[in-house]
Order: C-alpha cells, then sequence, then structure tokens
C-alpha cells in the first residue's frame, strides 16, 4: 500500500496556509519597527521622563495594547530600542565604502553626534537611576561597544598585535562619544571638523 500523504501536507495547501500567514507577519513586523523608531525618536526629543509607553503608541499611531503585545513592559521597550539603534549603528559602519582613514574618522564621530547617539544617551541616564533598567542597558553597551570597536579596527585596516594600537582605536572611540556629549548642549560643527581632522592625522600616523 502506498503512503497517503495527510491532506494538510499537500503542497499547495502548504503554500495557502504559509500565505495567509504571511500578511499577518508582515503586519506584525511593520508595528514592532514603527514602535522602535517612535521609541528612538521620543528618546531623542523628550527624553526618559518624557516617553513613557503611552506616548512611543501614539507617535507610532497603534494602541498602547498592540504596544504591550510586542513589548510587555516600559523596560522592554526602550532597552528594544536602544538595541535597534545598535544594529542600525552597527549597520552605518559596516555599509561605509572602502576609503581612507581620514573619512572613517569623521564617519565614526558622525555615528557618536547624530540622533542615534543622543536616543542611547537618554536610556544610559535613566538606567543610572532605575535598577530594573541598568543590567539591561550596561550588557547591550558592552556588546555595542565591543561590536564598534571590531569594525573600527577593520576600517581602519589597524594591526592590535602592534602596542598601542588598540588603545589608539579606543581612545578615538572615546573622543567621538566626547564630542557626542559636547554636541547635545551647542553645535559645535566648526569646531568637531577641526578636531576630527587633527585626530584622523593622528590616527594615521600611530597605525602606520
Amino acid at each position: 500500500m502506498g503512503v497517503v500523504t495527510p491532506p494538510n501536507d499537500t503542497p499547495h495547501v502548504r503554500t495557502a496556509v504559509g500565505a495567509a500567514k504571511s500578511p499577518k507577519q508582515d503586519r506584525s513586523r511593520v508595528t514592532r519597527q514603527r514602535l522602535l523608531e517612535a521609541a528612538v525618536a521620543c528618546l531623542a526629543a523628550h527624553g526618559w521622563a518624557g516617553s513613557t509607553v503611552s506616548v512611543v503608541a501614539e507617535r507610532a499611531g497603534v494602541s498602547r495594547g498592540a504596544a504591550q503585545h510586542h513589548f510587555p513592559t516600559r523596560e522592554d521597550l526602550f532597552t528594544g530600542a536602544v538595541e535597534y539603534v545598535a544594529e542600525e549603528r552597527s549597520a552605518a559602519l559596516r555599509a561605509l565604502p572602502v576609503q581612507g582613514r581620514a573619512e572613517v574618522v569623521a564617519a565614526l564621530v558622525d555615528l557618536y553626534t547624530g540622533p542615534l547617539f543622543r536616543a542611547a544617551l537618554q536610556l544610559w541616564v535613566a538606567a543610572s537611576n532605575e535598577p530594573q533598567l541598568r543590567p539591561r542597558v550596561t550588557e547591550l553597551e558592552a556588546r555595542v561597544g565591543r561590536e564598534t570597536h571590531r569594525i573600527a579596527v577593520a576600517l581602519l585596516r589597524a594591526d592590535e598585535s602592534r602596542p598601542g594600537v588598540r588603545e589608539t582605536v579606543q581612545g578615538l572611540l572615546d573622543m567621538a562619544r566626547g564630542l557626542g556629549l559636547a554636541n547635545l548642549l551647542t553645535d559645535d560643527t566648526a569646531r568637531r571638523r577641526r578636531v576630527v581632522a587633527q585626530w584622523a592625522a593622528l590616527v594615521d600616523g600611530a597605525l602606520d
């Protein structure tokens, strides 16, 4: 006797079931993405205190219930937002074309002076006062820091087996973070441009 294929396992049925699920899954992904983008925008614009789940849901154009379906707690929502920010930052770095070190240094600084960094900084401040949030943000930022350092080393074509090279790359990232902090209060684009040019020269000399 031949093996009878169960009706629900026929190719056309499997395809139909998959097609039926796809729009719902797509809507779910779109909703999640909108919530993450809204959370980042709220953090950058209003800080932690002004960024409630309701505010984020309204900005995303979804109900509070839909927001809590994807992110049951406020901490889940905003650590998810910072993880999204981290992925966007890393993706932006990985997408950079092969170019000179001066351009790489400028790109790294841009990473720390834009709205993504501003949003992440708001969460750092909140984590310093929120015991439930602190371990999540600490772990996430440690991972982001390692990834950023790894990408920077590759982009700068740095040989970390040489003494002082690792510290040079980390110093560059620390400098970029400091410029990002300064940029929160005033637009110091002109001064930053001069600082970046000098750092680019120093890094190029140290890594050659």
